[in-house]
């Protein structure tokens, strides 16, 4: 080990001698915790990762090697992950939905010989060129896999009950994971996560609200930063966590008083989700006493009164690892926080130079840790010196921040709209039209005017049992918007369109543009600039 101290010792960050220091020191303490009742301790879970690594031993995975993981959330997916990583091999997580060139892709970037995948899924990979692999390890119901691959399935493996030792130790810095980004307009990029990087994504000191005593509730996909770093860095607290295969409105609260979970992380659309449904008698009777909402939207409050919980919100992507991190309920509106201890941040221009004081700026980031960010796209020197110009971890995402520190998302580069000399964030459009009670989510995009630059349009997908109308949603925004940022057009869809990572295509919805059942504000005698600018 090195005597640098930003550098923790391996039984802090790293998976296999955290979970055998704690299997150790507390080996009754339950780890995982699942919605039908059972629990694994610590003590269980080390020995069915030692019995798990072995079974993968077997089969030829080493340290250093690439395992695919295609499996849903579950015992299946935890124990995949734990045991590639106790072996000191990396981690590559696919998404379920994933098919077609985009499981292509993915599966030929990687480089992986072995696969771990749910029976149901392997059908899928008669589509595609399979690369590299050599064998499938089916899980769950047998399915059958292209005739030159190996298939078997754990049970059918000969091992013994643990593995051999590594060949060297497992150092901080080796790479525990591969994930791949959505890829909303191109290739999904493989982000090479060392431990470090996943360990100061969430890790003791970079939230410190969160404790050992803590249950998280792991409801994002492990595929997603969401689910892959939660079991990762509650381990290494001594913690526990409570794994669900996915999130549903109606289950959520009696999931989380079933398995006691104290913290739980959820994205905007989801608070919406919970806020929307129906108020309860039982709305504050449940364990969670804090709740990280991303991003922090002005429901944030009402969420904070109802529910009975403590708010706090971040800024992360999975190529850095929390950057941005609020204090406990966060009074500025929107705010993603400040910068966390061991972070710089800048804004900055398209030149790389800073931008002043409540002006917005590309943020960039870099850390003083070594490795507490990504070290690269696999496979992909051109991508990665993009993003790491100067120095610095260009993140895409425009900001601003005020004379207090305080740190406002306003858009992805690439999202903004420009409206007859304006910049109209589309992430404070959708904010506003998702304030409506008739509007479940929303996307903001442009598309083009007949006077040049853009017009706004709003996609929305309505709460269940209800159809906005938009007349009065419009009459609804005039109060809460700038004239200039108050949708043209509105289109109401059953759903939004989403990546695998359920992140909106707003380049589909670009590509389709205005259609044929979109309302026209204007068309409908509803106009606002020389209203607004007389008012």
């Amino acid at each position: 080990m090195t005597a640098d101290p930003r550098i923790p010792p391996r039984e802090r960050c790293v998976l296999r001698y955290a979970l055998e220091d704690f299997a150790r020191r507390t080996p009754d303490k339950a780890y995982c915790m699942f919605g039908d009742g059972s629990a694994w301790s610590y003590a269980e879970t080390l020995a069915k990762v030692r019995a798990r690594a072995a079974v993968l031993q077997q089969l030829g995975v080493d340290q250093g090697d690439h395992l695919l993981s295609w499996l849903p959330n579950g015992a299946e997916a935890l124990l995949t992950f734990f045991a590639t990583n106790y072996l000191g091999a990396v981690f590559v997580p696919i998404n379920t939905a994933y098919r077609g060139p985009l499981l292509e892709h993915v599966v030929a970037n990687a480089g992986a010989r072995v696969i771990v995948a749910q029976g149901e899924l392997v059908e899928r990979l008669h589509e595609i060129d399979t690369a590299a692999l050599e064998t499938v390890v089916l899980v769950g119901p047998a399915g059958q896999p292209p005739a030159e691959l190996a298939a078997t399935s754990i049970a059918a493996v000969d091992a013994p009950a643990a593995p051999a030792p590594p060949a060297r130790a497992i150092e901080p810095w080796d790479t525990q994971a591969v994930v791949y980004t959505s890829g909303t307009t191109g290739p999904s990029k493989g982000v090479l996560m060392s431990y470090l990087h996943l360990y100061s994504n969430a890790g003791p000191e970079t939230w410190p609200f969160v404790t050992g005593d803590d249950r998280f509730l792991i409801n994002m996909p492990i595929y997603h930063i969401g689910g892959l770093g939660l079991p990762f860095v509650m381990l290494v607290r001594g913690g526990s966590v409570a794994l669900w295969t996915d999130f549903r409105t109606e289950e959520f609260w009696d999931f989380v008083r079933r398995t006691e979970c104290t913290a739980v992380f959820l994205l905007g659309v989801m608070a919406t989700f919970l806020l929307k449904a129906p108020p309860a008698t039982d709305d504050r009777d449940h364990p969670v006493r804090l709740a990280m909402l991303v991003p922090l939207t002005d429901s944030a409050r009402d969420f904070r009164e109802r529910f009975g919980v403590n708010i706090f919100t971040i800024f992360n992507m999975t190529e850095v690892s929390s950057p941005i991190v609020s204090e406990a309920n966060p009074e500025k509106t929107g705010t993603c926080g400040r910068v966390r201890p061991g972070v710089e941040v800048r804004l900055v221009d398209e030149q790389d130079c800073e931008v002043a004081v409540g002006e917005v700026g590309e943020m960039i980031v870099r850390t003083d840790r070594p490795w507490a960010m990504m070290h690269g796209y696999y496979k992909n020197p051109e991508a990665t010196a993009r993003a790491w110009r100067n120095g610095w971890f260009h993140t895409g995402d425009a900001f601003r921040c005020d004379a207090d520190g305080n740190y406002f998302f306003v858009d992805r580069i690439k999202d903004a709209i420009r409206r007859r000399g304006e910049n109209i964030s589309s992430f404070e459009v959708e904010a506003a039209v998702v304030a409506h009670p008739d509007v479940q989510e929303a996307a903001a995009i442009g598309v083009p005017c007949e006077h040049g630059e853009d017009e706004v349009m709003v996609v929305i997908a309505p709460v269940a049992g209800r159809r906005p109308d938009p007349v009065q949603l419009t009459e609804f925004l005039i109060e809460r918007l700038p004239y200039f940022m108050v949708p043209r057009y509105i289109r109401v869809v059953d759903e939004l369109p989403k990546t695998p990572t359920a992140k909106v295509r707003k380049v589909a919805l670009r590509e389709a543009g205005v259609t044929d059942d979109a309302w026209d504000r204007e068309a409908a005698g509803i106009r606002l600039r020389r209203e607004r600018f007389n008012a």
